[in-house]
């Protein structure tokens, strides 16, 4: 067995989401989950298949955004994972809906972070053992960063 290291990529002004699923369904049912969430969500998605044809299955609402998810799924390669990309939503609006879909077995992350994506592979196949989202802490918050915090929340229309 080898460990590997693989960093996703993706655009600065999208959030990522990326999970294990067990069934070929999961493509309509994370579409629907998506559409149905936030009307109009500009997003893409990638399902790699682990039996069969053992395809990257892909569907979403916009064209860039499902290459983007289809190229960082070949490079991850690890069958029934998923990954979804997304623009102008966050995770929070959508991370119900996707705990809710039947075939979801578990979330590794929801990030607009760098990410790296620890995969093992055998002669088998490869499978996500974990992830490594964004960089270590470099301290505990002050006052103004508390405050900092509360402000940026409410900008986003998350705090009043």
């Amino acid at each position: 067995m080898e460990l590997k290291f693989l960093p996703l990529s993706f655009p600065e002004d999208c959030n990522i989401i990326l999970g294990q699923s067990h069934f070929i369904k999961t493509v309509e049912d994370l579409y629907e989950a998506m559409v149905n969430s936030v009307p109009g969500i500009k997003f893409g998605l990638a399902f790699c298949e682990a039996s069969g044809p053992c395809l990257i299955r892909k569907d979403g609402t916009d064209t860039e955004l499902i290459e983007i998810a289809v190229k960082n799924m070949r490079t991850v390669g690890a069958g029934h994972s998923f990954l979804i990309v997304m623009r102008e939503a966050y995770p929070i609006n959508v991370l119900p809906a996707i705990k809710d879909c039947r075939e979801v077995v578990q979330i590794f992350c929801a990030s607009a972070n760098p990410v790296q994506v620890i995969v093992a592979e055998s002669e088998q196949g490869r499978g996500i053992v974990g992830v490594i989202d964004g960089s270590s802490p470099k301290g505990v918050e002050l006052d103004t960063d508390i405050t900092h915090r509360k402000k940026l929340l409410q900008d986003i229309g998350y705090k009043r």
